[in-house]
């Protein structure tokens, strides 16, 4: 089993709470916040070595994604770190860079969000999506494409079972964490 790594650069060191689940494979290097409770699924990539990224409480970043950030450049003197807000959900293989997911967001399977970027809480990217430089989506709605465009309102179920899925990655990361300790014993 491979163990994550979790490496430091530029003199930054990854902070990830304790309760997070960092699974077998992930690459975790430099300027990186990680709260509780939140997940990070097998073979993730999260490189902050020239911006900073943050993931929330209870967030969970599945199984594949890669995760980066933006340098400064002279349109963007701060550049574009990657900031996930609390009880976020990333689907397997999608690709952040420079972008943030406000608290509740949802991204679907295998998307894109490049830099600038804002999903808003309580709206969804749908699987296969490219959300393109600086897009905004608001909450409530669903967008879909490449690139992604307003496709419709999400209804009440459709949040509500977004918010379920928080929970099950909760629960199930505590459950993947326990088999690999018991395995690394």
């Amino acid at each position: 089993m491979t163990a994550p790594l979790i490496l430091p650069f530029n003199g930054k060191t990854p902070k990830i709470h304790e309760s997070a689940f960092i699974a077998p494979g992930c690459k975790i290097i430099g300027d990186v916040e990680i709260g509780p409770e939140a997940s990070i699924w097998y073979n993730c990539v999260i490189r902050a070595d020239v911006n900073f990224i943050k993931i929330g409480a209870r967030s969970n970043i599945q199984d594949g994604t890669t995760i980066h950030c933006d340098s400064a450049t002279p349109a963007t003197p701060n550049g574009h770190p990657t900031i996930i807000g609390e009880d976020a959900l990333v689907g397997h293989m999608v690709m952040l860079h420079g972008a943030t997911l406000e608290d509740r967001a949802f991204v679907g399977l295998s998307t894109t969000v490049m830099d600038g970027c804002v999903i808003e809480g309580d709206a969804m990217l749908a699987a296969g999506a490219t959300l393109t430089p600086n897009k905004r989506i608001p909450t409530g709605q669903l967008w879909a494409g490449s690139p992604a465009k307003y496709m419709r309102d999400l209804t009440e179920p459709a949040i509500a079972g977004m918010r379920m899925g928080v929970a099950h990655y909760v629960e199930n990361a505590k459950a993947h964490k326990a088999a690999v300790e018991a395995a690394r014993k």
